[in-house]
């Protein structure tokens, strides 16, 4: 019974607060309620305290921070390719030489060397070298596999011949000789006259083509270049001009010739 007491008073305390108390506003948030005990005795009694306090209204606001997440642009990135610019070398253009009179093409620059071949009016070529100390030129003719010497009196030239480098000759690459240098090579003075004398190389007649000197010689107060050659093995001396008056000195060397060519020189002991 007491179990169906209680349910009715809690029913009754329910329906007395609808009947009492008025709707909080739409905008409570909160409401504490407080209770006293209930006590039960052989009457029973029921008191019941509500107390609602409401609070302040609040509104929630909802806050929404966008997150931008940006996208990187790719930019592309032109690639430059170089044009290489071509520069044309021109090529050398070696002066031209047409022979005008028959003559000879030596091994050396002036008459005194040995004949390397028979030019003829008619024949071209172009010029290789010069020589510093004489007119003579270095021509490779075309009808020639190798170059020799010219005098510039026998041909005809176009074309600059000071774009052309000097050149001095090398007796060694002209061939070989089997039978060596003079021996016994002397030289003695009388006043400006130099006699210079060697021993005679033995040389079979048809290799034979004697000797040949180079030498620097003063002469009227001119240091002048000096050749000149024997045609055969008999003659083993000769007298040369040298007087003073020039700021270097004389010399000379000796060579034995045969027709494939010349033998290491003898220095010239010069007086």
């Amino acid at each position: 019974m007491i179990k169906h007491l209680l349910s009715f008073t809690i029913l009754s305390w329910i329906l007395c607060s609808c009947t009492f108390f008025t709707a909080p506003a739409m905008t409570q948030t909160s409401i504490a309620e407080t209770e006293t005990a209930v006590h039960f005795s052989t009457t029973p009694s029921l008191t019941a305290t509500s107390s609602v306090t409401p609070s302040p209204s609040s509104t929630p606001t909802l806050t929404s921070t966008a997150t931008i997440t940006s996208t990187p642009t790719i930019t592309d990135t032109a690639t430059i390719t170089l044009t290489p610019t071509v520069t044309l070398t021109p090529t050398f253009d070696f002066p031209d030489v047409k022979v005008h009179t028959q003559a000879h093409c030596r091994y050396g620059p002036s008459t005194a060397y040995l004949h390397a071949a028979d030019l003829y009016p008619g024949d071209t070529g172009t010029v290789r070298g010069r020589f510093p100390y004489s007119k003579w030129l270095h021509v490779k003719f075309d009808k020639l596999n190798y170059w020799c010497w010219v005098s510039n009196s026998v041909i005809d030239v176009v074309g600059d011949l000071d774009t052309v480098r000097y050149i001095i000759p090398d007796l060694q690459s002209v061939g070989s000789n089997m039978y060596g240098p003079p021996q016994n090579v002397r030289a003695s003075r009388d006043g400006d006259q130099v006699t210079i004398s060697w021993n005679q190389v033995s040389m079979t007649e048809d290799d034979d083509r004697g000797y040949f000197i180079e030498a620097w010689v003063c002469q009227n107060g001119a240091y002048l270049w000096w050749t000149v050659s024997f045609p055969t093995q008999y003659t083993t001396t000769y007298t040369v001009t040298d007087q003073p008056g020039c700021a270097n000195p004389s010399s000379g060397e000796l060579y034995t010739v045969e027709k494939h060519g010349y033998s290491l020189p003898v220095k010239i002991p010069w007086p």
